[in-house]
């Protein structure tokens, strides 16, 4: 198996309500999809945290944050514990939601149908959820690419108001 993105099962579709999950945040609180119903959320699953393509694309959702502010809570989920994003968030002054989607591993990027069993992490998906709780868009990536945060923007920018 390799890594492409052929390898993700289908997970969710764009138009289908998103799943509900709840994972631990790297403040180690309870953090639950559906209590962000009101306010899009944009879900970026990828593989470890202090990886560098990783890393590069946190940074630029970091940089470009001000985009983001006012069109979705940006929330990044991993395979890491909750420990490891704390020290993510705090070493790279990121100023988005992590995710520990620890234990058991990997569930909520199986649920979404991005989780690499080869690797044992996730792959890089994005999913754009609307105020509404419905999939908005979906974006996969190749593990080794970075996925473009103006491709976020965009899909945010048609979600319902």
């Amino acid at each position: 198996m390799s890594t492409s993105t052929a390898a993700l099962a289908v997970g969710v579709e764009v138009g289908q309500e998103a799943p509900d999950f709840t994972l631990r945040d790297d403040q180690n609180q309870k953090w639950t999809l559906s209590a962000h119903r009101g306010r899009n959320v944009l879900l970026v699953f990828y593989p470890l945290s202090f990886s560098g393509v990783c890393t590069k694309e946190l940074h630029e959702l970091r940089d470009r944050s001000s985009e983001f502010a006012d069109a979705a809570e940006v929330v990044g989920i991993s395979v890491d514990s909750k420990y490891v994003q704390a020290a993510f968030k705090r070493d790279d002054n990121l100023p988005v939601t992590l995710l520990a989607d620890f234990q058991p591993r990997g569930a909520v990027a199986r649920l979404y149908g991005v989780f690499l069993e080869e690797w044992g992490y996730a792959g890089r998906g994005t999913f754009v959820i609307d105020k509404n709780g419905r999939v908005a868009a979906k974006v996969v990536a190749e593990v080794g690419q970075m996925r473009d945060p103006d491709e976020y923007l965009s899909a945010l920018a048609r979600c319902p108001v």
